[in-house]
């Protein structure tokens, strides 16, 4: 009935969470190290698109480099 946009997933698990917690620390030290402007707003677009690639599983950088999807084929 709905045609879904779906991605597949091209991180694996460990890859996720590697760059979940650099998102983390990312953002932590934007706030802590960087000084109020442009240069922390970039500092939480680089921790907001390592954390969302992670939660997704799907970097389109990756798959423009020819990253295949990973788990079973469906």
């Amino acid at each position: 009935m709905f045609n879904v946009f779906h991605l597949k997933r091209n991180l694996p698990a460990w890859e996720r969470i590697i760059r979940l917690c650099l998102g983390v620390f990312a953002a932590a030290g934007a706030f802590y190290f960087l000084p109020a402007g442009t240069l922390r707003l970039l500092g939480f677009a680089t921790a907001g698109v390592l954390a969302s690639t992670a939660i997704v599983g799907f970097c389109p950088a990756c798959a423009m480099l020819g990253r295949r999807a990973t788990g079973p084929a469906k």
